[in-house]
């Protein structure tokens, strides 16, 4: 699919094997995510803005190139996208942080939007939106919308795993907008989980039910 970068690393993969276990806890599952998202990191950031710097090395002074981390924006979907933040950071410690949240209902499986904090200046940015999950996708599509209507332009999004259903109705709500998956699974269930998934990531990083 044009847009849509499905990750087939070995350890991106043994790792989403062990975020699926029911049996994973709640400390390893944080390490998890947030480690996953270093390694889905370090691909979607390829075509992050560069800067030069002038250093001097032991031989002489040189002009070198520096990742322009006031020009990057990682916006987590509350509240599991927040497990995915520190996994980025570790690859830009300068970067903005952002937050959108959002809820479904758990009857229509709408979500809704209760939370906008955008870092200023969020035209000139490039935009990594993180959600651990993409089911529906509705969630993704409203979040992406709510940037855009904020002046964002240059965004990414991020899953650690993906339902069909939602990458159809992301890239085609958003077709300008880069999707990066570790997993696209096989469908949604008649509750919108995705099957075979891992339950809930929201849950699960946080240790609640």
């Amino acid at each position: 699919m044009q847009n849509v970068t499905i990750f087939d690393h070995p350890l991106i993969k043994h790792k989403i094997t062990l975020l699926r276990d029911k049996n994973t806890g709640t400390k390893d599952f944080r390490t998890l995510i947030e480690e996953i998202a270093t390694l889905m990191g370090y691909e979607a950031l390829r075509d992050l803005p560069l800067d030069t710097v002038e250093i001097e090395t032991p031989i002489c002074k040189t002009v070198q190139p520096t990742v322009s981390g006031k020009k990057l924006a990682i916006v987590p979907i509350l509240r599991a996208g927040l497990g995915m933040v520190n996994g980025i950071l570790a690859l830009v410690p300068s970067a903005k942080v952002g937050h959108i949240g959002m809820y479904r209902d758990e009857t229509t499986h709408i979500p809704h939007e209760y939370y906008c904090k955008l870092p200023e200046n969020i035209d000139e940015r490039l935009i990594i939106v993180l959600d651990p999950m993409l089911a529906t996708g509705g969630s993704a599509v409203d979040a992406i919308t709510l940037i855009k209507k904020r002046g964002g332009k240059n965004i990414k999004f991020m899953s650690i795993i993906a339902a069909p259903e939602g990458i159809k109705a992301l890239t085609e709500a958003h077709p300008d907008v880069e999707v990066y998956c570790g997993n696209v699974d096989e469908r949604l269930n008649e509750n919108a989980y995705i099957v075979p998934g891992l339950g809930d990531a929201g849950d699960r990083i946080f240790g609640t039910k």
